[in-house]
C-alpha cells in the first residue's frame, strides 16, 4: 500500500463565505469530505498542518486518514484552493477512498537510462513532451511516479508511452494511442547556429548602410527642395 499521512479534524456547522473566513481568522482552514455514497461532512483543519503537507507536494497522490471524533476517515486531496498571493492552503476537497476505488490521476513521469540512448551520449538532447501522464490506478496503489526508459533512443526517436514501466494494475487513461511523451533532438549543426545568430542580429537592428543610406537621401531630398526655391526665386524677380 502507498504511504499514508494523517490529519485531525473537527466537525463545523457554519457553511458559506462568512464562516470560511471566520475559520481562517482563527488559524484553521475550512475542508469537505465527500464521496462513497455518503453524506458530505464539513470539517476544520489545523493550518500550520495542512500547510506542511501541501508544501510537501504529494497531497494529490497520497491517501490521507483524517480522524475525526473517534472515526477515521481513508480519503484523497482533490482540489486545494490556495491563497494568490501566499500560496497557503484556504480550502480542501477530499474524496472518500476504499480498497477499491479506481482514480484518475497525473503521476510525474522520471527519465531513466540516459547513459545508454545513443542520441544523448552523442550530444542530442532530451525534448520533453510530457512531464506528467494521468492514470486510472487504485487508490490503495498510487505510484509517486513513473519510469521511462531511453535506453536505445537514436536522434529522432520518440519516446513513447510504451517505454514507461507501469506499475500493476495501473494503465493510462489515453489507451487509444502509444502516445509521445519525449524526443531526442540532434544537436544543431555550426551552420545551422551561425545562421541563428545571424538572422537574430538582423531582426531588428538597423545596418549602418541602411542609415547612411537614409541619411544621404534625407540630404539630397533637402538639396533638391533648395534647388527648387532658388528657381522660383529668380523665376519671381525676372517677373518683377
Amino acid at each position: 500500500m502507498s504511504k499514508i499521512y494523517a490529519l485531525q479534524a473537527t466537525k463545523r456547522d457554519g457553511v458559506g463565505k462568512g464562516a470560511a473566513r471566520e475559520i481562517r481568522r482563527n488559524g484553521d482552514v475550512p475542508a469537505v469530505i465527500y464521496g462513497d455514497k455518503k453524506e458530505p461532512i464539513t470539517v476544520t483543519l489545523n493550518a500550520n498542518t495542512i500547510n506542511v503537507e501541501y508544501n510537501k507536494g504529494h497531497m494529490f497522490t497520497t491517501v490521507c486518514e483524517i480522524e475525526l471524533e473517534g472515526e477515521n476517515h481513508r480519503v484523497l486531496a482533490r482540489d486545494v484552493q490556495a491563497h494568490p498571493v501566499r500560496d497557503t492552503v484556504q480550502h480542501v476537497d477530499f474524496l472518500r477512498v476504499t480498497d477499491k476505488t479506481k482514480i484518475a490521476i497525473n503521476i510525474p513521469v522520471q527519465f531513466t537510462n540516459e547513459e545508454d540512448s545513443p542520441g544523448l551520449v552523442d550530444n542530442g538532447s532530451l525534448n520533453i513532451v510530457r512531464f506528467d501522464v494521468e492514470l486510472l490506478c487504485r487508490a490503495k496503489n498510487i505510484p509517486e511516479y513513473i519510469e521511462v526508459s531511453l535506453a536505445g533512443k537514436e536522434h529522432g526517436d520518440a519516446v513513447k508511452m510504451s517505454d514507461a514501466d507501469l506499475p500493476e494494475g495501473t494503465k493510462p487513461i489515453i489507451d487509444d494511442r502509444d502516445f509521445t511523451i519525449a524526443t531526442i533532438l540532434a544537436p544543431k549543426s555550426l551552420e545551422a547556429l551561425e545562421a541563428e545568430l545571424a538572422l537574430d542580429e538582423d531582426d531588428g537592428i538597423e545596418r549602418d548602410e541602411d542609415v547612411a543610406e537614409g541619411e544621404e537621401g534625407d540630404a539630397a531630398e533637402g538639396e533638391d527642395a533648395k534647388g527648387d526655391d532658388d528657381a522660383k526665386d529668380k523665376k519671381e524677380e525676372s517677373s518683377e
